[in-house]
């Protein structure tokens, strides 16, 4: 006698997809209650953005890009998409074939990150805190 269980039962998800709510947590918060600190982007997602904003921006096709860096197109989309964690060595490979080199790349995910995280911090630092504050 087997006992079935939903695909959907064994996987769990790194972060919840649109539309689906945390285990937990509720359509709508309370009003004035603290809202939960926004989630950094993942690094992957980030580096996948600049890849594909250089490569659009030189207008070649995934195909072009792949065939110079000498990877899998299915594997570069993957990066760029953000499915993927790429190896420096791939990453390397990639920005050398959009005509960058991997310190440029990093730069460029670095203020990608600096970009869209320094919006959260200013607002997170006007947010009343609460607790004891000591003054000497």
């Amino acid at each position: 006698m087997s006992d079935k269980v939903s695909d959907e039962a064994r996987v769990i998800p790194l972060r919840p997809g649109p539309g689906r709510a945390e285990r937990g947590s509720t359509e709508s918060a309370r009003p004035g209650a603290p809202r939960p600190a926004p989630a950094e982007p993942l690094w992957r997602d980030l580096v996948g953005d600049v890849l594909r904003r250089e490569r659009q921006a030189q207008e070649r096709t995934l195909r072009d890009v792949a065939d110079a860096a000498r990877i899998s197109l299915p594997y570069l989309s993957e990066i760029e998409r953000g499915r993927k964690e790429a190896s420096s060595e791939v990453l390397a490979a990639a920005a050398r074939a959009l005509g960058l080199d991997l310190g440029d790349l990093l730069s460029r995910t670095r203020s990608e990150l600096v970009r869209r995280t320094g919006a959260a911090q200013r607002i997170a630092h006007r947010a009343p805190r609460a607790g004891l504050l000591l003054a000497a």
